[in-house]
């Protein structure tokens, strides 16, 4: 982890940098351009303490460190991914804001979500904004506009494939009777989301100065890691609980995970229960007996070690494509150090 350290405090540095605690002139003519009045701090802050709130509780950051490992993969100069970080970054924020908002979910990352805290309206406009806001470091960033332009492409391309994973997630959730085919759960993972998984490793490689074709390579391969991960924090939902969530919660969001399709594949009759015990925790909540009875059902089954080993077979086949398909270096152990903690 130490080899990681310097990268992830130079994450931080950018991502304080675009989206600072104090507002200063020169953001705010970088950000909104001319204004009529000299506003308050308190007008700009209110737009930036929601999101910039969740950023600061922490998370991750595997997806900014993906894009610089990945610029270090194709012998690219770190420097150049750093300014992209916020692109990934503040993405992923804005849309655990609408994602909290759309399952009614009330914490995040072991506090109040965003729209509990700071209203909804609030939440819900500071979120829209962030999408807009993370494009900010493009303005200033050294290079071609060819290659700016290639930038903007894969960001607004990706930000569609998410919110297109989100509209079929919310299709499920919503309905507790419908529960998807493999196929479909494979797919609106892909796309919710390995689309910044993608982008992540898109636009390392972008900042590294590959050709279009090797980017969009590269991209496929880290769909599939974000596709792998997601499976395996679905089933840790389950077993264990998510960092800063509590345990089933996604059974009382309506989510219809791989276990729970394993499940119901497997069990045709039980599958029957299985909604109505989701009908009753949606109604109920997280302390809702039907909670802990559909993670009993779906654990006593074959459902959660089938979806665990479906997952880490995902990443172990991405991590040999990356072991057979790109020069050793540093970044290549590292990107194998970052994946291989998920199949721990």
């Amino acid at each position: 982890m130490s080899k990681l350290n310097k990268r992830l405090e130079n994450i931080e540095k950018t991502l304080d940098l675009f989206l600072p605690e104090n507002v200063t002139s020169s953001w705010i003519s970088q950000s909104f351009g001319e204004l009529n009045a000299n506003l308050s701090d308190d007008f700009f802050l209110n737009i930036i303490n929601p999101v910039r709130d969740l950023v600061k509780r922490g998370g991750k950051r595997w997806r900014p460190l993906l894009c610089v490992l990945s610029c270090e993969l194709a012998e690219g100069d770190p420097e150049k991914a750093y300014p992209l970080t916020p692109l990934i970054e503040f993405c992923h924020t804005a849309s655990l804001v609408h994602d909290d908002i759309e399952d009614k979910s009330e914490t995040r990352r072991g506090a109040p979500a965003a729209h509990i805290k700071y209203g909804l309206d609030t939440a819900l406009n500071s979120a829209s904004w962030l999408y807009f806001e993370a494009l900010n470091p493009l303005i200033n960033y050294k290079t071609s506009e060819s290659v700016r332009a290639g930038i903007y492409s894969l960001y607004s391309q990706n930000l569609r494939r998410l919110h297109l994973g989100q509209s079929m997630d919310i299709g499920w959730h919503s309905n507790p009777d419908i529960i998807p085919s493999i196929d479909e759960y494979i797919t609106m993972i892909s796309l919710k989301t390995g689309s910044l998984a993608k982008l992540a490793g898109e636009l390392g490689f972008t900042a590294a100065g590959k050709a279009m074709n090797e980017i969009l390579e590269y991209g496929k391969l880290m769909t599939d890691m974000g596709i792998g991960f997601q499976i395996l924090d679905d089933v840790k939902n389950i077993t264990d609980g998510n960092a800063g969530k509590k345990r089933g919660d996604d059974i009382v969001e309506g989510k219809k995970s791989l276990p729970v399709i394993f499940y119901a594949e497997e069990n045709p009759r039980g599958a029957e229960k299985i909604k109505l015990l989701f009908k009753q925790a949606a109604k109920e909540g997280i302390e809702s007996p039907a909670v802990e009875e559909c993670i009993s059902a779906i654990s006593s089954s074959r459902a959660v070690k089938r979806a665990e080993n479906y997952g880490k077979k995902i990443v172990e086949a991405s991590l040999i494509k990356l072991q057979n398909n790109y020069e050793q270096n540093e970044a290549k152990e590292l990107i194998f150090d970052l994946f291989n903690t998920i199949l721990r």
